[in-house]
């Protein structure tokens, strides 16, 4: 009998072979790299290069930045840490915690090939659940499986720290690719336990959000409700005052979200829930891709 992780896996196989490219499927190890214990050259400095990888005996001997480069390991081990809170379950159409289910499982199918290890932390503030790294396709089943369970109903707001302290301790002591996916909807003050995450491993942010988060519809007289908390309240969208206090409070929003992410050191990809995902998806992957030299 067919289940719907074999369902969405099938379907997401077929889609990858055949929206992405042979350059995309292969070459995934040129965009998000492994840090292997070899090294191997020295070169001179871009704009790019992450400092931390910057020879500074060299650079004070030559008076000019060096990096240290070193050999990539074989075999890659990544990690999907995805927000399953509440605010998730919020959008039109596929809603946030469907596209971010998707985007996890191609992410998982493109990164296994060749062997590599791929591993999950699936984070609610009352439920947390870490699935170990493994190769091969049924353990791309098991985390398909788990996404697509459904996720305890919580009315706490999000605790973004406690989610990216659980992935730090969670994945491995050797440097990993660390993906996670969330709308940084919840508590403030994440960019301290995301940076750690970050002098670790390497993370790709993907911001999943939904177009109405950030421009609300005119629609007239409707009932929301906040996701996290549960309160709901009687609302015009027509109001002009209305309309420009939300404005500002998501301008602010987008400001706090982006100084959290400088903050943590890494650039976040926003994917919103009226994308293509495979379009996305590469999108993501070719400016990653230029992002590194």
């Amino acid at each position: 009998m067919t289940t719907p992780s074999d369902r969405l896996l099938r379907r997401l196989e077929w889609r990858l072979g055949r929206r992405l490219d042979g350059r995309l499927q292969g070459a995934y190890r040129t965009v998000w790299h492994g840090t292997g214990i070899d090294f191997t050259d020295l070169r001179a400095y871009v704009p790019e290069d992450d400092v931390r990888h910057i020879d500074w005996n060299v650079t004070a001997r030559l008076d000019e930045p060096y990096i240290r480069q070193y050999t990539e390991d074989r075999e890659l081990t990544a990690w999907l840490v995805v927000d399953r809170s509440a605010s998730m379950r919020f959008g039109r159409g596929q809603g946030k915690e469907s596209v971010a289910a998707e985007l996890a499982v191609a992410l998982a199918r493109l990164v296994s090939q060749g062997g590599n290890r791929v591993g999950a932390v699936l984070f609610d503030n009352d439920s947390h659940q870490v699935i170990p790294p493994r190769p091969g396709r049924d353990q791309i089943l098991r985390i398909t499986r788990a996404l697509l369970a459904p996720a305890p109903k919580s009315s706490a707001i999000t605790d973004l720290s406690e989610m990216f302290r659980m992935a730090a301790a969670t994945t491995s002591r050797r440097r990993s690719l660390v993906f996670v996916m969330s709308d940084f909807i919840g508590e403030p003050g994440w960019d301290r336990s995301l940076a750690m995450l970050t002098h670790r491993h390497e993370v790709v942010v993907i911001r999943v959000v939904d177009p109405s988060e950030l421009e609300l519809p005119d629609v007239g007289v409707i009932l929301v409700e906040d996701a996290e908390t549960g309160e709901q309240l009687l609302v015009d969208t027509s109001d002009p005052l209305l309309r420009g206090r939300l404005a500002d409070q998501v301008g602010a929003r987008e400001d706090a979200v982006a100084e959290g992410m400088r903050k943590a050191g890494v650039a976040a990809h926003r994917v919103t829930t009226d994308q293509d995902m495979l379009t996305a998806l590469i999108d993501m992957v070719r400016r990653s891709g230029r992002g590194r030299r």
